[in-house]
């Protein structure tokens, strides 16, 4: 089995490879630059080889990224990675929410009655839903919250902004800015897709100094040393390649 992993930056790539790395004093094959200049590092475990790439930030620059990885190689899932905003109480810094669905939370249209999906308005969909028993099992792995997480181009920074998505959506676990980019691109090759962020910050009032940006990442790479054999597992009874 072969899966992409896609961050947004180097340093969640340099975490999820951390964690795919099973020695300290392990190390793979240097990174490779695909056309785009987007790079790609590989990790080879039993029953399962990832590539990890760096994909940029935001849906448009995540699709973009995942999709020209997609057409060079062969591969049975893709898993959105990173860090992002967590809503409290459900998930505190520097734990890890594993997404029951991926969300479009601002792709639609301001109305004088409220937000309107871009389901709402016809025009596509808003909603991707990872394999629930792989996403359950990621869960339970890891430790993560088992919830939908939102997908922004704007992240939030004020209490209306974090109190007006919790309200559309009450269950949301973790908000960041590449999911559902990541998902439309493996959607579009019929290829299933998780997400899987580490808390940094609370979703609200900005504040840096609240941040934890090292703890998450380092969440990450925790994560992501135990979901090696989940996904293997799992891809040994549903793999399809995508070509």
């Amino acid at each position: 089995m072969r899966a992409l992993v896609v961050t947004a930056v180097a340093a969640e790539a340099d975490s999820v490879t951390t964690g795919l790395t099973p020695h300290p004093d392990a190390f793979g094959p240097g990174p490779r630059t695909l056309p785009g200049g987007y790079l790609i590092n590989r990790r080879d475990l039993p029953g399962i080889a990832f590539d990890v790439l760096v994909g940029g930030v935001g849906p448009a620059a995540a699709a973009a990224g995942t999709a020209t990885a997609l057409a060079l190689a062969d591969y049975s899932l893709v898993v959105s990675a990173g860090i992002g905003g967590g809503f409290a109480p459900a998930a505190p810094l520097g734990s890890l929410v594993v997404a029951d669905a991926i969300v479009a939370a601002d792709l639609g249209a301001e109305t004088p009655d409220g937000f309107l999906g871009v389901t709402e308005l016809g025009f596509g969909h808003s909603v991707h839903l990872p394999p629930a028993e792989l996403a359950a099992r990621a869960a339970e792995a890891t430790g993560a919250l088992l919830a939908p997480v939102l997908t922004v181009s704007t992240v939030t920074g004020t209490a209306a902004r974090a109190a007006a998505l919790a309200a559309r959506h009450p269950m949301a676990g973790a908000e960041a800015m590449e999911g559902f980019g990541v998902a439309e691109a493996a959607t579009a090759h019929g290829l299933p897709v998780l997400e899987i962020r580490a808390v940094s910050n609370a979703v609200g009032p900005r504040d840096r100094a609240a941040w934890r940006i090292g703890d998450a990442l380092a969440a990450l790479a925790d994560g992501f040393r135990v979901l090696g054999p989940v996904l293997a597992n799992w891809g040994e009874r549903h793999e399809h390649p995508h070509r």
